[in-house]
Formats: C-alpha cells, structure tokens, sequence
C-alpha cells in the first residue's frame, strides 16, 4: 500500500540562506520517514525581485542590467551552494547548472535592452529563474543528507491558460503530467523538489502563477497528487487574529476554514496567496500555516469547516496596498449598460477588483483595485469612456491612491445580528471616517473604505471591541500535539 503523501512549500524567507535551506531540507526529511514528501520552493528572498528590477532597467535600454543580474545572481548562489554542498563534484555539477539558468535570464535581459521594452511573455521567464536556481539547491542537500532529491521545473507539471502574470491552472492537464512525472519517483522512495510560481502553457510557453504564487503551486501539486494535506512553512506562526505588527496582542489561530481563509487572503492577509485554497476545495484536503523558524508550533489548520468563534469576527484583516477609481456623472443614471462598460474596460488589462459599491442615485460607481493594477485601469476607462466624458454624460474618472481597506472576516457573521452595527458603531466612536462599504453575499466579510492615515486605528479598535485577543489554550495543546504526532 503507497504511503500518504504530504505537500511541502517553502517560501522565500523559509529558503533565504544557506541555513535555512537546510534547516527546509532537514524538515522535509524527517516528514518522509513517516509519508511521501514533495517539496515546493520559492526563489530565494530577494531574487525575484532583484530579477524584476532587471528586467525592468533592461527594458529601458540599460544594457549593463544584465551584467549586474548576472554578478549578483552568481555571488548570492555560489555562496550558498559553497556552504551547502560538500563534495566537490556534486558541487561542480551545480554550479554548472546554476550558471546555465543565470545566463538563461541574463539574455533575455540583453534581448529586452536591444529591444527596448519587456514583453509579458520576457518578464515570466526571467522572474521565474530563482525557483528553478533553489529547486537544484534543495535538491543537492537532500542527497547530500542521503536522501534521493530530484528537482523539476513546473513548467513540466502545471499547465495554464495563456495568460502570463498571473495564469491560471488547467486541472486535467496538470494532473495527468504531474502524476506521469512525479509518482514514479515518489513510490520509489524518493523526494521531488519542485519550482514554486511558474507554471507553462499546454504549448510549453512558460507563464507564473503571480507574486505569491508558490502557495498556489503547491495547492495545484496537492490536489493533482490526491495529497493526505499541504504544509505552507513560511516566517509566521500561522493566520493571526490581525497583523501583529499592528496589534501586538494579536493571537494565531488554531484553525480557519476555507471560506475565511480565502476572504483574509483577498482583503490583504499576506500569509496566502488569494487563490491557493481553489483547488484543493473539493477535495477537502486540508492546507496548514506553520513557521518553518519554529517548526515546533502548531500553526493554523484549514478546512472546509472550521470550530466558529464565539465572537462572530475571527480576524480582522487590513491593505493599504490599494486605490479607489470613481466614476461619476449624470450619464450613468438608468443607462443600461453602464456598469458592464467599467467593469469590462477593467477586465480587459485584468484589474483586480477588490470591492465595489454604488450610490443609490446611481450616478457614482466607485471600485476598488490593488494599487499595481491602478494604473493601466484607468487609462482604460479613460479610453473607454471618452465619448462620454466628452459629452458631460461623466463628470470624471478619477483615482483615489490615499485609502485602506478593512475587512472583519468571520463565518459565524453569518445571520447573526447586530455584527454590522457593532463594526461601524465602533468606527464612529473612534472617529475613523468611512468612505465605502461592502458586504459579500456570502456574509462572512464586513470590508469598508477609509483613509490610509485611520487603517491601524480601525484595526485595532475592531480587534479589541470583538475581544480577538483571546485564545483558548486548550483546543491550541491539542492541535498542537496532533501537528507534532503528523510531522515527526
């Protein structure tokens, strides 16, 4: 009978250095004495963005981009690699390998420099270097502990739409070349270490998944494995009631469901990417936070139906890493086909939409996007609208870059009463002045518009006035011993 297997991805922190990428391995080793391993691994801390920041300078026709890409890259691996891998050979071998994929995207670096601009299609390749550099890493210090550590690029396994920067998976296809390409090695005992964040198209073009997106690759990995769970090591102890940094008594949770996990992940909890639970969804298979620095602690389980909180709230989320676009203008009154006009300008340079609301004269629709995004909406609705504006049917399109979100986010919210009164009764005692609201159908999230300067004001003032603070140290020991039982 084939062992359980059990999906493990490492984040850039959790691989930033040479210890911490065997202090990754020596986690994955010890889980694959008990159930199969896979392992997912980020770049590096910092490479990404070092590899955007080139291609970025390239594309404006800075030629020693390149050169400077190519240096940094060198130094950073080699002396891992030098720290890592004992045997001479073996550390030849990857060096070699290394160097390959650096000059991989040093080139495309220099194409962009001769050509003066950086395609989609460029930018996927080179950003995507790191993970394919830290997956041969990891790899050599699992066989150098003794274990058979093979690396893969996802580009092999996870096939996407066409949609680079932000693709999205293709669930059949994925788990057909995924489980042709990983099961043999698995059932042979032995542990692949796969690349976070790229993925390619069904024609082999390579696209990524977005920042963040080696949550995703994991998840994508674990339902096309039929995995028994998926083990998120990053540099926090799990989803917290509220970000610590600003609300010190922030407690973590013990467990969360899918549905509140995916709505803090939306409204700006950086311990997920947005779109890692969609596919293990349906298959229940159940996704844990753990902080690979204190890999003893339980971390956050979720599930598709986590225990509710007695306070309706679980967490209070917050961004300031966003905009507001408003539209306004007499012309949008009772004009039919108003509403799909912004929205499908917005979909077309693919904004994503955080939040909506609308006036109740109808002559305002304002929407909220992530800041990055900001930009190339509203020269698209400036594109698309123009007529109107120009007819004074519309007033302005404008942006708004000074505003927050926050979000109370809660299963237990739904049907029950008072919840809302209690959010903005609290605002207005505090004197955080709202700019707009929303609600989700679903009524697990309360999510409102303020200034950026009153986001940690609201923050803190809705953790304290639902008593986030508290955690019951009991269900925590006991999930905290069952973690220990399942990763020893």
């Amino acid at each position: 009978m084939s062992r359980p297997i059990q999906v493990m991805k490492f984040g850039g922190t959790s691989v930033g250095d040479a210890k911490r990428i065997r202090n990754a391995a020596t986690i994955a080793a010890e889980a694959s004495k008990q159930r199969s391993v896979v392992v997912v691994v980020s770049a590096m801390s910092g490479v990404t963005n070092t590899l955007i920041s080139a291609a970025g300078k390239a594309a404006t026709g800075n030629e020693a981009a390149a050169e400077a890409l190519a240096k940094a890259l060198q130094t950073k691996h080699r002396e891992t690699i030098e720290a890592l891998i004992s045997d001479g050979e073996q550390r030849r071998e990857l060096l070699d390998e290394i160097d390959v994929l650096i000059d991989r995207a040093a080139n495309y670096c220099r194409g962009c420099a001769l050509l003066g601009e950086l395609s989609p299609r460029a930018l996927d390749v080179i950003a995507g270097s790191g993970e394919r550099i830290c997956a041969r890493i990891a790899a050599a210090v699992l066989r150098q502990m003794g274990y058979r550590g093979v690396a893969f690029d996802a580009t092999d396994l996870i096939v996407t739409d066409e949609v680079h920067g932000g693709a999205r998976p293709l669930a059949g296809p994925t788990r057909e070349k995924t489980r042709a390409a990983l099961l043999p090695l698995i059932e042979g005992g032995g542990i692949p270490v796969v690349t976070g964040y790229i993925a390619a198209t069904a024609k082999g073009v390579p696209t990524t998944l977005g920042r963040g997106g080696s949550d995703f690759s994991a998840t994508i990995l674990g339902a096309a494995l039929d995995a028994e769970d998926v083990i998120i090591w990053t540099d926090v102890n799990g989803v917290q009631t509220a970000d610590p940094r600003m609300v010190p008594e922030a407690v973590t949770l013990d467990e969360v469901s899918y549905a509140e996990a995916g709505e803090l992940a939306f409204f700006g909890a950086k311990v997920l990417h947005p779109m890692t639970l969609r596919p293990v969804v349906d298959s229940g298979i159940p996704v844990w936070i753990r902080n690979s620095f204190e890999p003893h602690k339980a971390g956050t389980k979720i599930t598709q139906t986590a225990r509710p909180t007695p306070h309706g709230v679980k967490a209070v989320t917050a961004t300031r890493d966003v905009a507001m676009i408003a539209v306004a203008g007499p012309g949008i009154i009772g004009v039919p086909d108003i509403a799909a006009r912004i929205f499908a300008a917005s979909a077309s340079v693919r904004a994503n939409i955080v939040m909506i609301s609308q006036s109740s004269s109808q002559d305002n629709i304002c929407f909220v996007v992530q800041a990055a995004d900001a930009v190339r909406t509203e020269k698209a609705l400036r594109d698309a609208l123009h007529e109107d504006v120009r007819h004074h049917d519309l007033e302005h399109v404008k942006v708004n870059r000074n505003v927050a979100i926050v979000a109370a986010v809660g299963e237990k919210m739904c049907g029950t009463p008072g919840i809302a009164g209690r959010v903005f009764s609290t605002m207005g005692n505090e004197g955080v002045n709202i700019i707009a609201i929303a609600q989700g159908s679903s009524e697990y999230n309360i999510s409102f518009l303020v200034e950026s300067s009153g986001m940690e004001k609201a923050v803190k003032a809705l953790h304290r006035a639902f008593g986030l603070g508290q955690v019951e140290s009991g269900e925590k020991a006991s999930t905290a011993a069952q973690v220990t039982s399942k990763t020893a």
